[in-house]
């Protein structure tokens, strides 16, 4: 186990090398930054010499793998770096919008496990039911229609036609209302999805010969659907829900977007990508390639608690 461990930390560690590595070199393939505050020719010595002040304070003067290696030193240390477009550190503004995309992830998340996972189990007992086709319409409007036509078509029929809830944004403190909508639209897919992981699975499971052989031996229903086929089943389910989770947390752009919500995702589609803020978009990438590594180690290490035939030398 302690040899897997050290395995799976190591390739974890070296995804996010090759992930900054990627970052990097994609932020250098667009226009010089320089040119939003200054025209390289055309404009005198003047712009010329502020042209160059701008490349030796940013480091474009240095070659490309110095600057590299100086980045990659400062995120070892913490520093993001700052932003063009504002005075204050890129760690800091994305710090403050952590927070509203964690209670959206979590929110969404939330949504889509207690309905998807009742549903696939459902759907799976009651196979060729009317249940079952209900749970599997769910599914197919879900993973069919678009989220930000989602999230539009729920604004207009409980926010403007019905007048039930807000049409968006976060709101002061904590307000149920405001997360209702936004954290639907972005669940429901997910919602979907796992949903039919777990009716296949199940249907897998419900199948197999032991669970004859608990049948055969007197093992109430519901003993037989939740202690035998349900756990022996969570493997893939689980595995979909890490990274549904993962997924939430590196911010729903489209749905920030929509809703007006001021996450992570929203501010980098609206400032770091529209003002080519690129210490901003950085390190929002950055965040977000991080979350998905620690969110598949951790998956891996609870793998071998969900099923018992997995064994790590």
């Amino acid at each position: 186990m302690r040899g897997f461990i050290v395995r799976r930390l190591f390739f974890a560690l070296l995804s996010v090398l090759g992930a900054t590595v990627f970052i990097f070199s994609l932020t250098r393939m667009a226009h010089d930054p320089r040119a939003l505050f200054v025209p390289e020719q055309g404009y005198g010595d003047t712009n010329r010499v502020l042209w160059e002040k701008l490349g030796r304070e940013w480091g474009f003067d240095k070659p490309a793998v110095v600057q590299y290696a100086t980045w990659l030193g400062k995120v070892v240390r913490g520093d993001l770096g700052r932003s063009l477009f504002s005075p204050r550190e890129v760690r800091t503004l994305l710090g403050g919008k952590l927070g509203a995309t964690l209670q959206l992830a979590l929110g969404a998340w939330i949504f889509a496990v207690i309905v998807g996972l009742p549903m696939g189990v459902l759907a799976a007992v009651k196979r060729g039911t009317p249940w079952d086709l209900t749970a599997r319409l769910f599914a197919l409007f879900g993973l069919a229609m678009p989220a930000f036509w989602t999230g539009i078509m729920l604004i207009l029929v409980f926010a403007v036609y019905l007048n039930w809830l807000p049409p968006g944004g976060r709101g002061e403190g904590l307000h149920i209302k405001n997360y209702i909508l936004p954290c639907i639209a972005l669940g429901w897919p997910s919602a979907a999805g796992l949903m039919r992981l777990t009716r296949s699975s199940m249907l897998e499971v419900l199948d197999s010969e032991f669970v004859k052989f608990a049948r055969a031996k007197g093992v109430t229903d519901l003993a037989v659907i939740w202690k035998h086929a349900f756990r022996n089943s969570l493997l893939a389910p689980f595995t979909a829900m890490v990274f549904l989770l993962a997924a939430f947390l590196n911010g729903a752009i489209v749905i920030e977007t929509v809703f007006a919500w001021p996450g992570v995702g929203w501010m980098a589609a609206q400032q770091a990508v529209l003002q080519n803020d690129f210490p901003l978009m950085q390190g929002a990438v950055l965040i977000f390639v991080t979350i998905y590594v620690v969110f598949a180690f951790l998956a891996d290490l609870v793998y071998a608690y969900l099923d018992p035939r997995i064994r790590y030398q």
